[in-house]
């Protein structure tokens, strides 16, 4: 690549960009989970994928694991199994998803942070979507980045939560038409 980057100092920096855009999603997520959890906790119920009496303890872990996810991103030699936990943790919610829209259950808020949103088939391709990248972004190479890497790297991961963001609200946008007619 001549006096560029080479492609393991390239691997690295899409990596620490796809760890600095986790730690900022999950950390919202999280944030979000935390600042109402009995709302969070309803949300858990309303996927009538558990009994009732582990609701709680298993909206608890999901604020835990989110948590973790978050710290793993900022502790060296964490990121990859931190980004590999983040992925299981996207495609559980998007198998979830799938599950309710599989018996109909359309009328749930997803519960995701941000704009509410009813479940759809958008938000099970938006999560494997992010499983993907948290997938590829554990794939990088966990190298060490100067002062400027570390600044493109987040720089680049703020840049992919704004991205994130905007879509969101697209899908958010596109379902509340559907929510107003049911």
């Amino acid at each position: 690549m001549g006096d560029g980057m080479n492609w393991a100092e390239l691997a690295a920096l899409a990596s620490a960009a796809v760890a600095t855009f986790t730690a900022i999603f999950f950390a919202r997520a999280a944030w979000h989970k935390a600042w109402d959890f009995w709302a969070f906790t309803g949300f858990v119920a309303d996927y009538r994928l558990l009994p009732a009496r582990a609701v709680v303890p298993a909206a608890g872990a999901i604020l835990l694991i989110e948590t973790l996810v978050v710290l793993a991103m900022l502790v060296p030699g964490a990121r990859v199994p931190g980004l590999v936990t983040g992925a299981v943790m996207v495609a559980a919610y998007g198998a979830a998803i799938a599950a309710n829209l599989a018996r109909g259950h359309t009328r749930i808020e997803c519960g995701c942070g941000g704009a509410p949103q009813p479940l759809g088939p958008a938000l099970v391709v938006r999560n494997a979507g992010l499983a993907a990248l948290m997938l590829a972004g554990g794939a990088g190479a966990d190298g060490i980045l100067g002062l400027a890497g570390a600044g493109a790297a987040i720089a680049a991961g703020g840049a992919l939560f704004i991205t994130y963001l905007l879509f969101d609200q697209i899908i958010s946008n596109a379902a509340d038409p559907v929510a107003r007619r049911s």
